[in-house]
């Protein structure tokens, strides 16, 4: 991967350029001149460049952080353009609205949107390539083009034998006209898609030559720190500056809204002088913050005035006249996304220009943040945007950019900001803490006649307008994949200084335990098993049906177990992809520690891009789902964050892995994303296996020995 490359370069380069376009009459493919004047278009998507040197070249709008896009995105386009793998590269678009994602308009990562977004655009933009290149020869050979045929990187003409590489033919190619609807490959004839093409990233971060952000340097650079509050909200009283700038290497001390800087020779040099500052703070805005007091205000949270988010008519009639009514309250905690890399950003603010280096989910999101501090235009900001240490969400935010360009604004100096892991833990924003409750009626039959569930807790509080709805609280409870006639979905707005965002599946990620939780207490209360539960209320959605079929085969569902003692299946749909999941476990009586042997999974998103990398997906987000439900918890003590490390927020350890078997199942439906939906899993198909094997109901995450021992001892 190459760094970002300014639109002027970009512009001029010779070549044949090609970029796809939404509009409102739907994807349009136009040349590189045309994409720069043609009235009515906007927001393009990543460009394709051949050069005469034979050279391929896929611009992506999207941050690599481990997903594997660097190297599935190119594989459509060359797929689609019949290109010598190769011959292929991909480079950093330019930050602008032309090359951002057709469909949101932004350069930004997030959604599992990458390939749903790009798929069908990008073979779009490969045929037309591919036509184009293939007339192009034609004409030189003053031949039909049906005579001639695309074969990697090169134009044969079937009878003579002669060929043409497509270097040869950029600049006849580049005189042509565009076809809006050139015709794609058939399955039958992809040679990339669908096959386990090694990943492009994976030797450079072998050899340690791949650049994350932390390894940015800039000549003259300094490095900064900053001591924040440790409380939320909380002033700083006094700090002693020139104790600081005594420190040997320490050059600038600047406070700003996020705290106060101090800018060094080096790193080590920076957090002494933070030391000797001092810095004193007052109480905070919620001085009596702590584990206990959040636990209790989202407990009763469920109890205050709700938003509506749907509201069937029927619901309380079927309530009311219910066979059997089943109640539960589900919890969750506040977790850190725990990012492998930790913030870090670097900034350089020169008079009219600014270049921020950012390993960033967002370049958009950068680039309008140092906007606003620097007072620059868009266009006076550079981002470059190496590999991500890991992302999760947590990479949307900007406060490392925030920080870096404050200082390099305030000491005229390239800054390198970095936290340590215990900033990274205490002072970022959190997938927010959930309460549930849900009440449901089940009938003579043992179908579901009402669904009604209230939900506490926002990903959004802190950005925009309150209180509202937040659709990541409520998403896969106002669309119940199931098919239950009258569903209430109530909502509680937390209103907390905690700063929250997104976390990997952000909805899913709770609503996926308490959902599928709930579903298994109502068929143990219908006194039926939990496949057959499932498959009955999900007649309506034959793909969510063949996935629970798939995990429950693939596993065995039904016969002995050998080594754990209980099963638990769950399924999810969520970002256009649907997947079920069954997990083997067993409990340790005596110590509560839980022992989980084997998951197996089926997934259903549609055609599979590149089978490795779609794999290492479902089972990554499924670890990390474990990781959360086993272990992760962010604790809080005199209103602010108490964790600080890996020592007391802990996550799961590769020991503690188990076995994942993924099982795709063919499907020609509409591409689904995968880096998120299997997460929302990992939870309940362990909660429900502990039910299995042991009669424990567990409602609380995440399953600590303690919680474990708790619950055992109420069977």
């Amino acid at each position: 991967m190459s760094s970002t490359i300014d639109r002027r370069e970009f512009l001029t380069r010779a070549g044949l350029t090609l970029a796809i376009a939404a509009t409102p009459l739907g994807m349009k493919v136009f040349a590189l001149g045309e994409a720069d004047t043609a009235a009515g278009v906007f927001s393009p998507g990543p460009w394709l460049q051949i050069t005469p040197d034979n050279q391929v070249t896929v611009l992506l709008c999207k941050s690599e952080m481990g997903q594997g896009i660097h190297t599935a995105i190119p594989m459509i386009v060359a797929d689609e353009l019949e290109a010598d793998w190769s011959q292929v590269k991909t480079e950093m678009a330019p930050l602008e609205a032309e090359f951002a994602d057709p469909v949101h308009h932004m350069h930004a990562t997030f959604g599992s949107q990458s390939i749903r977004h790009l798929y069908q655009p990008l073979r779009k933009l490969g045929a037309a390539g591919r036509e184009i290149l293939v007339e192009a020869a034609a004409k030189k050979w003053n031949v039909a083009a049906s005579e001639c045929e695309a074969i990697q990187s090169k134009v044969h003409h079937k009878s003579s034998g002669r060929s043409f590489s497509y270097g040869e033919l950029v600049e006849e190619a580049s005189s042509l006209p565009v076809p809006e609807n050139p015709k794609l490959k058939h399955k039958s004839e992809f040679k990339l898609m669908g096959t386990p093409v090694p990943r492009r990233d994976t030797p450079a971060k072998i050899s340690g030559e791949a650049k994350f952000g932390i390894d940015t340097f800039v000549p003259g650079m300094l490095y900064g720190v900053v001591a924040r509050p440790p409380a939320y909200g909380a002033k700083v009283t006094s700090y002693d500056e020139q104790a600081a700038k005594k420190v040997n290497g320490v050059r600038h001390v600047v406070e700003f809204d996020r705290g106060i800087g101090i800018c060094a020779d080096t790193l080590d040099a920076a957090w002494k002088g933070r030391e000797a500052l001092n810095a004193k703070w007052g109480p905070g805005v919620e001085p009596g913050l702590s584990t206990a007091s959040m636990d209790k205000y989202l407990a009763d949270a469920l109890d205050m005035p709700a938003l509506e988010a749907r509201n069937d008519p029927g619901v309380p009639a079927a309530l009311r006249q219910a066979n059997k009514r089943v109640h539960a309250t589900y919890f969750l905690p506040y977790l850190s996304h725990a990012i492998m890399e930790p913030m870090n950003a670097t900034a350089h603010v020169q008079g009219d220009q600014c270049e921020v280096w950012s390993p960033n989910q967002s370049p958009t999101g950068v680039q309008r943040t140092a906007a606003a501090i620097t007072g620059l235009k868009p266009e006076q900001i550079q981002v470059h945007t190496p590999y991500l240490g890991g992302g999760y969400g947590g990479r949307g935010a900007t406060e490392g950019v925030q920080e870096a360009v404050a200082l390099s604004k305030a000491t005229g100096k390239p800054i390198k900001v970095i936290w340590t892991r215990e900033e990274d833990i205490k002072y970022e924003a959190y997938r927010p803490g959930y309460g549930h409750r849900i009440d449901a009626s089940l009938d003579k039959t043992g179908k579901v006649t009402a669904w009604s569930h209230r939900v506490a807790g926002s990903i959004v509080h802190g950005r925009g307008p309150g209180p509202r709805v937040d659709s990541g609280a409520v998403s896969g409870l106002r669309d119940l994949q199931y098919d239950i006639p009258n569903i209430k979905v109530d909502y509680i707005w937390v209103n907390k200084p905690i700063p929250v965002r997104p976390w990997r599946s952000p909805s899913g990620s709770h609503n996926g335990f308490t959902v599928e939780s709930f579903m298994d207490e109502l068929a143990h209360a219908a006194n039926q098993d939990p496949v057959e539960f499932r498959l009955k209320h999900l007649q309506h959605a034959p793909r969510a049906q063949r996935v629970v079929e798939v995990a429950a085969e693939k596993s065995g569902w039904g016969k002995p177990l050998t080594g754990a003692e209980g099963r638990g299946i769950a399924t999810y749909y969520a970002d256009e992809a649907y997947l079920a999941a069954v997990a083997e476990v067993s409990v340790d009586r005596r110590t509560g520690v839980i022992d989980i042997h084997r998951i197996v999974c089926a997934v259903d998103g549609g055609p599979i891009i590149n089978p490795d990398i779609a794999e290492a997906q479902i089972a990554g987000a499924l670890v990390m789902g474990l990781s959360a439900a086993l272990k992760e918890k962010v604790e809080f003590a005199d209103g602010g964050v108490k964790s600080a490390n890996f020592t007391d927020y802990h996550t799961l350890r590769m020991s503690q892995a188990p076995d994942i078997e993924v099982h795709f199942v063919d499907s020609d439906a509409k591409i689904g994303g995968l880096g998120e939906p299997s997460l929302p899993l990992a939870a309940p198909i362990v909660t429900n296996a502990i039910f299995a094997a042991t009669g424990a109901r567990i409602r609380r995450l995440p399953l600590t020995p303690e919680r474990v021992l708790e619950a055992l001892s109420r069977v």
